[in-house]
């Protein structure tokens, strides 16, 4: 069993669905590191896009 978060309600729970509002739970545990970090540039690129949005 893994513990998982109610993005609706932000309640905790072991389920695929929230017992309080009945949505559905995801993982709130970010991801494991790599170095082989396949996602990497993509992550990186995305920042440098939202920083330059900020700015103007």
């Amino acid at each position: 069993m893994k513990l998982r978060k109610c993005a609706n309600c932000n309640a905790y729970t072991f389920k695929q669905t929230c017992t309080k509002c009945n949505k559905e739970t995801i993982n709130p545990h970010p991801p494991k590191y790599s170095p082989e970090d396949v996602y990497g540039e993509f992550r990186r690129r995305m920042k440098a896009e939202s920083n330059v949005d900020r700015d103007n």
